[in-house]
């Protein structure tokens, strides 16, 4: 029986891209500073995974062969042009904050608070709503990704279903509550919203790594 060829994905070497042999691989990896590659049983699979962050795939993040294969394949990797969001909240102090980054280039669009006495919820709720008001703003239509399912299913009612009593504390984060809704009843967007998978892809890039 014939040997199935692989195919090999050269993030960092003297040259990037997918190669059809192990030599040619090499040749790019073999003495090179740092290398990262890795084999692919596909040319699909392997072009797929060149225009993604190699860090799905090798080192301490990678979760790729720790699923079944067969669940790996309904969920897909991540989209790399796209902007993923997340939010912080601090269950001592109640201080809350919020965050996007490019995953194609770990750039930070935005950073907001902290703010007092709010919950995970409400800033994962505004991380979205933000950042599709910046999409907006520069017509971007790439897709948002938050591991919030909470929040993005108060994106889809246009409505922050909380429960956190307003205080006095608390009211500039009720204020972009407010904003955010009015925003959502007022606007329509073409950006597809994403449920982050942590089990397959690893930790959302947006996250503030508290854990």
């Amino acid at each position: 029986m014939a040997k199935q060829p692989k195919f090999y994905v050269v993030w960092h070497g003297r040259e990037t891209g997918v190669f059809d042999s192990w030599e040619a691989c090499k040749e790019q990896t073999d003495g090179f500073p740092s290398p990262i590659f890795k084999s692919f049983n596909t040319r699909k699979a392997a072009e797929i995974a060149f225009e993604s962050d190699s860090a799905f795939f090798v080192g301490k993040r990678s979760l790729i062969n720790q699923i079944p294969k067969e669940k790996l394949a309904q969920i897909g990797i991540p989209i790399k042009e796209s902007i993923a969001v997340d939010g912080a909240w601090n269950i001592t102090t109640g201080v809350v904050e919020y965050q996007a980054v490019c995953l194609d280039t770990y750039e930070t669009l935005f950073h907001k608070g902290p703010f007092e006495d709010g919950t995970n919820n409400i800033v994962e709720f505004l991380a979205i709503v933000h950042a599709l008001a910046l999409c907006k703003q520069h017509s971007w239509t790439v897709p948002i990704y938050s591991d919030s399912k909470i929040a993005l299913g108060w994106v889809k009612d246009k409505k922050a279903k909380t429960n956190h009593p307003p205080s006095e504390k608390n009211k500039k984060l009720f204020e972009m509550l407010a904003r955010a809704e009015k925003w959502l009843e007022n606007n329509t967007y073409e950006n597809p919203l994403i449920k982050w998978e942590t089990k397959a892809w690893g930790e959302n890039p947006a996250d503030f790594g508290r854990k």
